[in-house]
Order: structure tokens, then sequence, then C-alpha cells
């Protein structure tokens, strides 16, 4: 069985110092970038929503305009009633 040595130590340390930068540097570079095509699919997705509710709203006019207006029924007038003691 194997002791941890003060070297081992040392390379651990580097070695996640080291990960540790060049991740930073490597998300600096690419993240703008990611987010930016993020920002680009979420707005072509609600354009494509409000097309999808204008064209929706559109057939429902022209549904709504081709159809007989129905007759409403009269039944009488309303009276409003006060409860007196």
């Amino acid at each position: 069985m194997e002791t941890a040595s003060f070297n081992g130590l040392l390379k651990a340390i580097l070695y996640i110092l080291a990960f540790y930068y060049i991740f930073k540097f490597l998300a600096r570079l690419f993240l703008p970038l990611l987010a930016k095509k993020v920002v680009e699919k979420a707005s072509k997705q609600f354009e494509q929503q409000q097309q999808q509710y204008q064209q929706q709203n559109q057939s429902q006019a022209q549904n709504n305009t081709s159809e007989k207006p129905k007759s409403k029924k009269v039944v009488g007038e309303y009276v409003d009633f006060e409860e007196i003691d």
C-alpha cells in the first residue's frame, strides 16, 4: 500500500489549478457564443408562436363572420327587489 507523498499532493494541486484556469479561459471564449445561440433560438421560437397565434385569431375571425348571428331569447325585464324588514 502506498502512502501519500508531498510530491503527489503538489501534482494534484497543480492539476486542479491548471484545470480550473483552462476551464475559465475556455468558458470566456465559448459562453458568449453559446448564450447568443440560445437567445436566437428563443427569439425564433417566440416569433413562431406569435405567427401561430395571429393565424389562429384570423381564422377564428373569419369563422365568426361567416356564421349567422343567433337570436337572443328575450324573457323579460330584470327587476331588483329589496328586502323590507
